[in-house]
């Protein structure tokens, strides 16, 4: 997902978040919304974003979720392959760290899929975030159910190891949420893979951004990311422009920055 230097990602995943020099957006983000702030992007346009995730030989036959501002997310399609896709607003990383999270973001968007294994386990606290978001739980109560949750096992690790993908061209969430709330919109194709309790040190993990694996969200959701080359990222990005040309569309925030570095118009 990435051709330049990161930070480090989120997670996403995503978690996994990409700060890529040239490659994320550098304007100051939008404030938080004070609002439960979920809002629906065009049906389409959230199942396109969503499927963008995963690789095209996966994506007919994947289930894919469609956010209902009113519950939560919901199944728009069934699927047969066992890989499950989504548009997060309040992604897995904003419950990371000790940082408050004193209100919801409207500016997120969090384009994940996971398979089996990670739908049963990685994706439990994204359907669930949504859902208690919806319900009207404040941000920083849904940020202390989550950790609690989490600390006490409730989200155990996936079972098996396996694979989350994030190979959409575009994604706007923390780029380092152990570390605080700062947020950037970057263009960093990855995959990852479940490392459960494993430490950077033990894969002999890169720094965050470049092209050799690094880890992160360290503990039982942990990943191993591992980038896509430039010129596969270019690909995508042709292949997906006009998604990206809507997403930009309705929020400049979600523009990616153009060969210099710049802000889109």
């Amino acid at each position: 997902m990435r051709s330049t230097t990161f930070t480090r990602l989120p997670a996403i995943v995503g978690l996994a978040v990409l700060l890529v020099a040239g490659q994320a957006n550098a304007p100051r983000p939008q404030a938080p919304s004070a609002l439960p702030g979920l809002e629906a992007l065009p049906h389409d346009l959230e199942i396109e974003l969503a499927l963008s995730a995963l690789p095209a030989h996966l994506q007919s036959e994947a289930t894919v979720y469609a956010l209902n501002p009113a519950t939560g997310f919901e199944i728009a399609r069934a699927g047969t392959n066992g890989f499950h896709a989504l548009v997060a607003r309040t992604g897995d990383d904003a419950f990371r760290g000790s940082w408050p999270l004193t209100a919801y973001r409207n500016d997120i968007l969090y384009p994940i899929a996971f398979d089996a294994a990670g739908a049963k386990a990685q994706m439990r606290i994204f359907l669930d975030a949504a859902a208690l978001q919806a319900k009207g739980s404040p941000a920083p109560e849904l940020k202390r159910i989550i950790q609690q949750r989490t600390k006490a096992g409730f989200y155990q690790a996936p079972e098996r190891a396996g694979v989350a993908y994030m190979l959409s061209p575009v994604l706007r969430t923390y780029s380092n949420p152990d570390a605080g709330e700062d947020v950037m919109t970057s263009n960093y194709p990855h995959v990852m893979y479940y490392a459960p309790d494993v430490s950077n040190a033990d894969i002999g993990g890169a720094t965050p951004g470049g092209m050799d694996p690094f880890l992160i969200l360290h503990g039982h959701h942990g990943y191993i990311v591992q980038a896509l080359g430039v010129t596969e990222r270019g690909a995508l990005n042709k292949q997906y422009q006009p998604m990206l040309d809507r997403l930009c569309s309705i929020q400049t925030l979600w523009c990616l920055p153009n060969t210099k570095g710049e802000q889109n118009p």
